[in-house]
């Protein structure tokens, strides 16, 4: 079995304060900011780890960033995968979801025969949950979202359960189908040392877009039909106010602030 896992590298969180929107091309001023795995990827990762672990096979690591996001892909290999590829060209630059995804797409082409593709539900610096949707639907093979558990039953039969709103959906899904995960499917190994020196000797290819049958027009800023309007990080601010009086004064005063704001 091949399993393909799409990892993106993402703006480490604790450094988001620095984040800019270049004014011209609505995309994210990333220079000089550390990138870290997106967290659900590295879920994905775990997931595609675990199934070869039981039934074999063979795990590689795609994701489409500038040359500077190696040592990210580094630590995907020092996780267990077995090699890497990077998807790398000035012509990438600024692509959207629909434009990331047609890239991702023809990249995967080229790894046949696959039989699953992962990737997370969402990504910290976009969140548009569009790319697991949308390279299936360029491979013209199934997909399903919010996955929260993955089981093989043989090489042509996957039970998948999927979260939805109340509740789950199970499915049985032959290969080759592309899914997406969410945080609860698993808890992603520990790294050693061990680890990480083996992975300094596993394989990552670089593609440009000279390596890929390129056909269409959504690839970089000018064939991305969407873009960023606005680039606002949230403040966090919190009030304390402090409830005096009778056990049962303070829980009447507390149930009317809440239902008056409207959580009760």
């Amino acid at each position: 079995m091949r399993l393909i896992v799409c990892l993106k590298p993402v703006p480490d969180p604790k450094h988001w304060s620095r984040l800019g929107l270049d004014p011209k091309t609505k995309t994210l001023i990333r220079e000089g900011i550390p990138n870290i795995i997106n967290p659900l990827d590295r879920k994905a990762l775990e997931a595609a780890l675990q199934l070869r672990e039981k039934g074999g096979g063979e795990v590689v690591t795609l994701s489409m960033a500038p040359p500077s996001a190696l040592s990210v892909l580094r630590e995907g290999l020092a996780m267990g995968a077995d090699r890497s590829i990077l998807l790398s060209d000035l012509a990438f630059a600024g692509s959207d979801a629909l434009a990331t995804s047609y890239i991702l797409a023809t990249a995967i082409r080229k790894l046949v025969p696959y039989d699953l593709i992962l990737c997370g539900d969402q990504t910290l610096d976009g969140g548009t949950s569009l790319v697991s949707a949308q390279v299936a639907e360029f491979l013209d093979i199934p997909n399903l979202m919010h996955v929260r558990s993955i089981e093989a039953q043989n090489s042509r039969a996957l039970h998948v359960r999927s979260q939805i709103e109340h509740g789950y959906l199970v499915a049985e899904m032959s290969p080759p189908v592309v899914l997406s995960v969410v945080k609860e499917i698993n808890e992603p190994r520990y790294i050693t040392f061990m680890n990480i020196l083996a992975a300094e000797k596993k394989e990552i290819q670089i593609w440009s877009s000279k390596d890929l049958s390129l056909s269409e027009p959504w690839v970089g800023l000018k064939g991305s039909p969407s873009q960023m309007a606005d680039l606002v990080i949230p403040e966090m601010k919190r009030k304390v106010e402090m409830l005096k009086g009778e056990p049962s004064e303070m829980t009447k005063a507390l149930a009317g602030r809440l239902h008056r704001l409207g959580y009760c």
